[in-house]
């Protein structure tokens, strides 16, 4: 199974704030746009009632030592209907003295800019394209004429980045959009009524972990990613994974990360062990100390944490916490 296109969207939040997935890359982005409530009434005609609020995602209860933490699994895009989160998430929120996130995308968009031009970008004076092997350059070519792109217009982008690019397309193709991500319409209620809060990672640590790619890694994960393209893959596992976190079903979120962890591509492997397994870790040993802190608090991060043998519940658990799963 191709991972990108699924860890991309449930396990980091810094591409899909608007702006950061662009051609333009490297450019100073701006903050999120609030997300507002479906109006009721559009272009002078009365627009259907917002659905009644469902269960999404993966939520988990955490005690210990008499506190308690939601811990909520997101998906980085979302869908107007989406909204209002249903009862307990924002029950949580209304009770809970602090949010965490993995990252606020309010907070400072400069810094995601900033990030995104020291490891996204080549520097002034590099091959480039130009050292892209023969075949590569071929199916590359293919692929950006399909989306009506030219390689000039992304020649800025390391390969990683383009790859997490054109998948993002993916998404959008579905009609999921950035600015009604589930993490910043956590962020703007958490504004809203003044709760801090907590960043668990930097936008910095995340986007040094690819920087670790070599040279011709990063060409391996371009040629996996436009593999799944190609092959339509990638557009069936947006709607698997979708449909999954969409329904809060179990099972499918499970059998996803299962099968993931069973991918032997050379960008399977690398997002399994670097971007989930490695990052786990802290997130759990900063989860435990908030817990420890705060008597009620809500955490949010990309539902593939949440879910798998590895996982930050399952983490919590070894270090003696009670995890119970909400659905």
């Amino acid at each position: 199974m191709r991972r990108q296109i699924i860890v991309m969207f449930f396990s980091l939040f810094w591409l899909t704030a608007p702006g950061h997935a662009a051609a333009k890359a490297g450019e100073p982005s701006k903050a999120p746009a609030p997300v507002a409530a479906p109006a009721s009434v559009q272009s002078g005609a009365l627009a259907a009632p917002p659905a009644a609020p469902r269960q999404r995602g993966a939520l988990f209860k955490v005690q210990g030592g008499g506190h308690t933490l939601y811990l909520f699994g997101t998906m980085h895009v979302g869908l107007p209907d989406f909204y209002p989160l249903e009862p307990v998430i924002s029950g949580a929120i209304a009770h809970a003295t602090t949010l965490a996130l993995e990252v606020d995308p309010t907070r400072d968009p400069a810094a995601i800019a900033g990030a995104m031009q020291q490891h996204g970008m080549f520097a002034p004076g590099s091959a480039g394209y130009k050292d892209m092997p023969p075949a590569l350059a071929d199916k590359l070519a293919r692929v950006l004429a399909a989306r009506h792109m030219e390689l000039a217009g992304v020649a800025g982008l390391k390969p990683w980045l383009l790859a997490t690019v054109l998948a993002l397309g993916e998404f959008a193709q579905q009609g999921y959009r950035a600015d009604l991500a589930v993490d910043s319409h956590l962020a703007q209620l958490a504004h809203v009524r003044h709760l801090p809060v907590l960043e668990l990672e930097t936008v910095q640590s995340q986007l040094s972990l690819f920087s670790r790619l070599s040279a011709a890694e990063q060409w391996r994960f371009l040629d996996d990613a436009i593999d799944a393209i190609e092959n339509g893959k990638q557009a069936d596992q947006v709607r698997e994974v979708v449909d999954a976190w969409s329904t809060a079903d179990q099972a499918g979120l499970e059998a996803i990360a299962a099968k993931a962890a069973e991918d032997q591509t050379f960008s399977g492997q690398f997002i399994q062990h670097v971007m989930l397994d490695e990052r786990n870790g802290p997130l759990a040993n900063k989860l435990a100390q908030l817990l420890g802190r705060e008597a009620n608090s809500v955490a949010a991060i990309g539902v593939l944490h949440l879910v798998g043998k590895t996982s930050v519940p399952q983490l919590l658990r070894a270090r003696g916490l009670t995890v119970e799963r909400v659905y």
